[in-house]
């Protein structure tokens, strides 16, 4: 399977915004929707005047089997009958991006994991807030796997890599977690270590819920009070990442630059094992 993946031509993808309202204006042209393994797009959450369904009025929704299907071979028989052409003519290529100095953020961040990353790697993205930036610069990287959420709920991020290391013991497995998401599921860290998987876990270090921040203002709360504010805060006390991940029995180290942050990921991926980096942003 690794071989064949290494023969794949990747062409570019789009993902739809995370954001009910802008998901369904980037739909909004379209006349028919074909949709493979999965269900029509919906929102995360119902907004007080928002959009729920996605999908444009009036469009034809062909809806090619759900999640139990081989949706490669579902493809394969689309194009076939369409007689779409056998060599791929958009391809993307390979680009290393210049990394700014200083301070990390989500752009920067995600430069680092594209010039980093090894081929055939599985990217388990948990990352809310700062995890779409890794996404839209890893478009050029070398040839991963990316799984991220299928719902609104969070915590799946640790468990999931953790899935995907048993799964796929050949191929490099990258965490991106959340600091709030992982409080959910910590003891996966343990796993990892308890079953030697070959995992790299980046926590995404911001002190707070910064996702349920923004989800507060658009449920329509415009002022929330300190007590609100506080249960969305990580700071009191902070959580010492790399003291959790050691007292598992996981290599850590704590980065809050680019160099570091960039020298810490490329010891992670020309070694195996579990590790976990603390990312401050």
């Amino acid at each position: 399977m690794k071989w064949l993946r290494s023969t794949y031509k990747r062409v570019e993808t789009e993902r739809l915004p995370y954001f009910g309202e802008m998901a369904a204006e980037h739909l909004q042209r379209l006349d028919t929707l074909v949709i493979v393994g999965s269900k029509p797009p919906v929102s995360f959450f119902a907004y007080p005047g928002k959009p729920g369904w996605l999908s444009p009025e009036g469009a034809s929704l062909l809806q090619m089997g759900d999640h139990s299907v081989d949706a490669i071979d579902t493809l394969t028989r689309i194009a076939n009958a369409l007689g779409a052409p056998n060599e791929v003519t958009k391809v993307a290529q390979r680009v290393e991006h210049t990394l700014e100095t200083g301070p990390i953020n989500a752009v920067e961040l995600g430069k680092v994991i594209a010039n980093r990353l090894p081929e055939n790697a599985i990217v388990v993205d948990e990352g809310a807030t700062n995890g779409l930036g890794a996404f839209l610069m890893t478009g050029n990287a070398a040839p991963h796997d990316w799984l991220t959420l299928t719902g609104g709920a969070i915590g799946a991020g640790l468990p999931m890599a953790v899935g995907a290391a048993i799964a796929c013991p050949d191929q490099k497995v990258i965490g991106l977690e959340a600091d709030g998401s992982a409080m959910y599921t910590v003891q996966a860290l343990w796993t990892m270590v308890r079953e030697d998987l070959d995992v790299t876990v980046l926590i995404l270090n911001n002190g707070s819920y910064a996702i349920l921040n923004i989800e507060l203002a658009r449920v329509g709360v415009e002022k929330p009070g300190p007590t609100a504010l506080s249960l969305l805060d990580l700071t009191n006390p902070a959580i010492q990442w790399t003291d959790i991940a050691k007292g598992m029995g996981l290599a850590a180290v704590r980065v809050d630059t680019v160099e570091a942050l960039d020298r810490a990921m490329a010891e992670a991926m020309a070694e195996t094992g579990p590790r976990l980096i603390e990312v401050i942003l």
